[in-house]
């Protein structure tokens, strides 16, 4: 399995920003997707996780509101949706597959992992 996470770059805070993360191998659709972010001394933390079927979606405190995740099984994609960009929002973002249908929050519950994409917002 290989995920490319595609999407980041340097925005304005208030901007707008939409992640991909495209998957290739094992079928996509039997697992839940998440996203996770680093920013840069700080541990690895949880953003979302979206459901097999993509009709479940579960987000961090620190972005609800603002951000969305959907995905296409057709393309073996998911997405994430930025809105309302804060500085505090500056990570390396990274997909990541799901052990199984369970849509958990913590790293370990995750097997593959895609390289990451910096989102830098400026203030």
């Amino acid at each position: 399995v290989q995920l490319q996470a595609s999407g980041g770059g340097l925005v304005q805070a208030g901007g707008s920003l939409r992640l991909s993360c495209a998957a290739s191998g094992r079928p996509f659709s039997s697992y839940a997707m998440g996203w996770f972010r680093q920013a840069p001394g700080k541990e690895r933390e949880f953003v979302a996780v979206i459901s097999w079927s993509g009709g479940s979606t579960y987000y961090a405190d620190s972005v609800k509101g603002r951000f969305t995740s959907s995905r296409d099984n057709a393309k073996n994609t998911v997405y994430l949706q930025m809105n309302g960009l804060k500085p505090e929002d500056t990570a390396v973002y990274y997909c990541a597959r799901a052990r199984g249908i369970t849509m958990g929050t913590m790293v370990r519950q995750y097997d593959y992992w895609g390289q990451g994409t910096l989102v830098t917002v400026s203030s």
